[in-house]
């Protein structure tokens, strides 16, 4: 199972991001979104799962859960947007990826079993830190990530 991860688009989705994104069993978005048609694009791609971010106001942001626990390939993920808001233990609820945004650090560390990723930002440059998205590789219980820097100008 190909699970994508994009985080922080902030009302922008690139062309490269969407070349990414296709042929995913499922999208994860981390926050972070500034507008609903971009979560309507996503959706077309494949089954959207979406958290708020701290940027995201309106009507249609209140929809949006801060964080949700779901269940692919066999394997339990966490999401959110910002890490230091994280309220479970992720070990003792069986979690084995927590999926964040925020920093727009692209990064992936396994603390006691369970691996912290985020995709870093797919939108709008900030500073000199990459424009990128990941992907959760699952099989038979087994889970490699990738995080990707997308060729932009």
């Amino acid at each position: 199972m190909r699970i994508c991860l994009i985080s922080d688009t902030h009302g922008l989705l690139r062309p490269q991001a969407l070349d990414f994104l296709r042929g995913s069993d499922h999208i994860l978005h981390a926050g972070d979104i500034v507008g609903a048609d971009l979560l309507d694009q996503l959706a077309g791609l494949a089954p959207l799962t979406a958290v708020r971010g701290n940027n995201d106001y309106g009507d249609w942001a209140q929809t949006l859960p801060e964080s949700v626990t779901l269940t692919l390939g066999g394997i339990v993920i966490h999401m959110l947007h910002d890490l230091k808001e994280l309220a479970i233990d992720p070990v003792a609820q069986g979690v084995r990826v927590v999926v964040t945004g925020h920093t727009h650090k692209p990064a992936c560390e396994e603390r006691s079993g369970v691996l912290y990723v985020n995709p870093g930002a797919a939108g709008r440059r900030r500073f000199t830190l990459p424009v990128s998205v990941g992907e959760l590789l699952v099989d038979d219980g087994r889970v490699d990530v990738r995080l990707v820097t997308l060729d932009v100008p």
